[in-house]
């Protein structure tokens, strides 16, 4: 979202001792990520939680929200409000699995470097080892930058049609 990696977090976990499903995992993690120049992002991440895929970035004169913004099977509707005036954007569902998966193939053959590479793979496992040191010991931990030479770029954007839901095979939904 920044193009940049955060310096510090501080993240809080939750166990739902009742839930079997949560004896080997934390049901609920929240973070706070603080950037170099200043900036912060929050986030909750939770498997016990109702099914929500939206996101919110707010800004000095408004906001972005992104509703359904991880689905691929249905559209995407983007909230833009700028000085109290919302305006409503609907992109249509599509595939998003499936031009990652040719890149990646295509990469292969061609024997090319995927972008993104995998030093932007490990600054993002050093990210995430760093929330769960955060969770155990209860206060924050600075994490020093990883030199990213080259970020992926909008550039890279291909579009495949739409998939339909697949049906739940011996699995209950999350929601309630």
């Amino acid at each position: 979202m920044f193009g940049a990696e955060p310096a510090e977090v501080f993240a809080f976990s939750s166990a739902n001792q009742k839930d079997p499903r949560f004896k080997e995992i934390d049901e609920m993690t929240s973070a706070l990520l603080r950037f170099a120049d200043g900036r912060l992002a929050v986030f909750t991440s939770s498997f016990g939680a109702g099914d929500v895929a939206s996101y919110r970035v707010v800004g000095t004169k408004g906001d972005v929200r992104l509703e359904q913004a991880y689905e691929y099977v249905y559209p995407i509707d983007l909230y833009t409000t700028i000085e109290g005036k919302t305006r409503k954007r609907t992109f249509p569902k599509r595939d998003q699995f499936a031009p990652e998966l040719i890149y990646f193939s295509d990469c292969i053959l061609k024997n090319k470097a995927p972008e993104p590479s995998g030093t932007e793979g490990i600054a993002d496992v050093r990210i995430i080892e760093a929330l769960y040191r955060s969770a155990e010991r209860g206060r924050p931990v600075k994490i020093s930058p990883v030199r990213l030479t080259k970020r992926p770029s909008m550039k890279q954007t291909e579009f495949r049609p739409a998939v339909e839901k697949p049906a739940l095979v011996h699995a209950e939904s999350g929601t309630l």
